[in-house]
């Protein structure tokens, strides 16, 4: 058993998928099987229930993921400790409010117990404007959804902004529509039986993407919201199909099965400034790397 097998594995668990994974940590799926293998080999059990493409956790992986975020977590600390220098100072984060609940609690939980000292400043809001606060040096990075290659033509000023920073893909969140409790399955924003999409600000990468696809096949009027439980609840009353990503499902409570159209895979980029960055940066890069694997839901299992 080794750390990176370690890593991939948590990869695996968080995305519940070998071909994410891959992407996630910059492998072959090919490899990431290898490695998923070798170490339920190591260990005797298995790891994964396999239906189809879907990874899921057996209990005995359940009981795995456990100690897996311990030893990775303890891999980060024994790295830092050996560092003469320590970050300081303060680290603006900017970031999609999804990702602050799905996604960053981990990390940030991390960060804090490593580093007390470093006064960390969360600012949340839509992609687009927090590209904006970076370039403009009001946030020193932050985590954003950029829309498929199909979109960017479709706003060149977003993308201008993007060209200015570096990019580093972190997550891919599994984009979806949201439907009422007893809504038909849907092929299309044509099969839609609903009055309007709620979504949040128009700065909302996920907004723009399913406006795009309503486009398409449909007149359906968007209705702002702001915050994920709004649109939820909007989709409660049944006149309303919802927007957001399913990490952010997986973590609100709902009464009965949800039915879902998957819009695709988006990617969480961290973007921040190529020459301009404070100490405490690479400390939180290197937090977000370690714990990228882990999400709210899996790390309270």
């Amino acid at each position: 058993m080794d750390l990176s097998s370690i890593e991939i594995f948590l990869a695996v668990a968080s995305d519940r998928s070998v071909t994410k994974a891959a992407k996630a940590v910059g492998r072959v799926p090919s490899n990431v099987t290898t490695r998923i293998q070798q170490l339920e080999e190591d260990l005797g059990v298995s790891l994964f229930s396999r239906d189809g493409k879907k990874m899921t956790l057996t209990r005995e992986g359940e009981t795995f993921l456990t100690y897996a975020n311990r030893l990775t977590a303890l891999a980060l600390e024994a790295r830092q400790a050996v560092r003469p220098l320590a970050p300081s100072g303060t680290l603006r984060v900017g970031t999609m409010e999804s990702t602050a609940a799905s996604r960053l609690p981990a990390a940030l939980t991390q960060f804090n117990r490593m580093w007390p000292d470093v006064s960390l400043h969360l600012t949340m809001g839509a992609s687009r404007d927090l590209a904006c606060a970076v370039v403009a040096d009001t946030l020193d990075c932050a985590l954003i959804a950029r829309p498929p290659k199909a979109m960017r033509g479709d706003d060149v000023g977003f993308e201008a902004e993007l060209k200015g920073l570096e990019m580093e893909p972190v997550f891919v969140e599994d984009l979806l529509i949201v439907l009422p409790s007893g809504h038909p399955a849907i092929k299309s924003a044509a099969d839609l039986r609903v009055g309007s999409i709620a979504a949040l600000e128009p700065g909302c990468t996920y907004r723009r993407i399913a406006e795009n696809w309503a486009r398409k096949s449909s007149a359906l009027p968007t209705s702002e919201h702001g915050s994920y439980h709004a649109i939820l609840a909007s989709v409660a009353t049944g006149n309303t199909a919802g927007v957001m990503p399913r990490s952010v499902l997986d973590l609100m409570p709902w009464p009965t099965s949800v039915q879902t159209h998957q819009l695709g895979p988006v990617e969480t980029l961290l973007v921040y400034r190529r020459n301009d960055r404070p100490s405490a940066f690479n400390a939180f890069h290197e937090v977000l790397s370690a714990t990228k694997g882990r999400d709210i839901r899996l790390a309270t299992n």
